[in-house]
């Protein structure tokens, strides 16, 4: 049942006037009066008015019609109101994932900077490698991923973000920690701890072309290949981000190598305004904190 049409029965039922209801309406009268005629067709030739003189005033039908119709046309009103003011208020998630060991420093403010400005955001984030990352962005199951390298995927579209500078991590007392800066080949042959895929593959590998042998141990975060760095199982590349002063692990920076970071999103897919600025907040100050 057309909707404009209870609701132009609903304003004549209570003007009973053809030509008033027709301006309050902001419709001929040649509509209104053909728009009635299909309602009472589709009733199965119901009479909703009748003729009184020049006037016209409800049927008993119309009578029956008119309550029935103004209680469903209030609680449609109703239902609309309450979705809108809803949609106002309702919390928007912005669904993000970070490769592992880049979700401290400058990213972790700017997610707290940009829900301290919006009461409605909410973050759901997630850290993983690259490679999975990229996967839950083409399944859409992320809004935005921060990866540390691309593809050749037309599905993804990269943004480059920033380049990070690496550091290794070794023991308090280990001899590279007096060195000031040191070469990936210095420590091809070190017993390495990784904590994501970005940094599984050993130095060797980095330095010679040589498969992994030297990776002891591999584990999900930053904190977790620094406790083991500390206890002296091994030493560990990470990149800037990562480096938290601590007294049981020295940080030395690994000369000429570095990495960049990309904002990856689904090529052509629709954001919501709140998420894609936020995106676009990102790329503009790591940009320019990094230029």
């Amino acid at each position: 049942m057309n909707y404009n049409y209870l609701r132009y029965f609903s304003v004549l039922a209570q003007l009973e006037h053809y030509t008033l209801a027709a301006a309050r309406l902001g419709i001929s009268q040649p509509s209104l009066s053909s728009a009635i005629h299909q309602l009472e067709t589709e009733l199965g030739d119901v009479r909703l008015f009748e003729k009184v003189g020049r006037n016209i005033r409800l049927t008993e039908e119309g009578r029956y019609f008119r309550e029935k119709v103004d209680a469903a046309l209030s609680e449609l009103n109703t239902a609309a109101v309450t979705l809108k003011d809803s949609k106002v208020s309702a919390p928007v998630f912005i669904r993000l994932g970070v490769v592992s060991g880049t979700l401290g420093g400058t990213i972790a403010r700017e997610i707290a900077g940009y829900m301290g400005q919006n009461q409605r955001i909410r973050f759901r984030i997630i850290e993983s490698s690259a490679g999975e990352l990229m996967d839950l962005v083409r399944q859409e199951k992320l809004d935005l991923a921060i990866v540390d390298t691309t593809n050749r995927d037309r599905s993804l579209h990269f943004r480059k973000l920033c380049r990070r500078e690496f550091f290794v991590a070794v023991p308090a007392g280990h001899p590279l920690s007096r060195q000031e800066t040191v070469l990936p080949q210095d420590i091809s042959a070190e017993p390495q701890v990784a904590f994501h895929d970005a940094t599984e593959p050993s130095f060797g590998s980095w330095a010679s072309g040589d498969d992994d042998k030297n990776a002891l141990c591999v584990v999900n975060t930053a904190q977790a290949a620094l406790d083991l760095v500390a206890a002296g199982i091994g030493i560990c590349l990470l990149s800037e981000d990562c480096v938290q002063p601590r007294p049981d692990v020295a940080f030395v920076p690994v000369k000429n190598w570095h990495q960049a970071l990309y904002a990856c999103i689904l090529y052509d897919k629709w954001l919501e305004p709140p998420v894609w600025a936020f995106v676009e907040r990102m790329v503009n100050v790591l940009r320019e904190l990094y230029k």
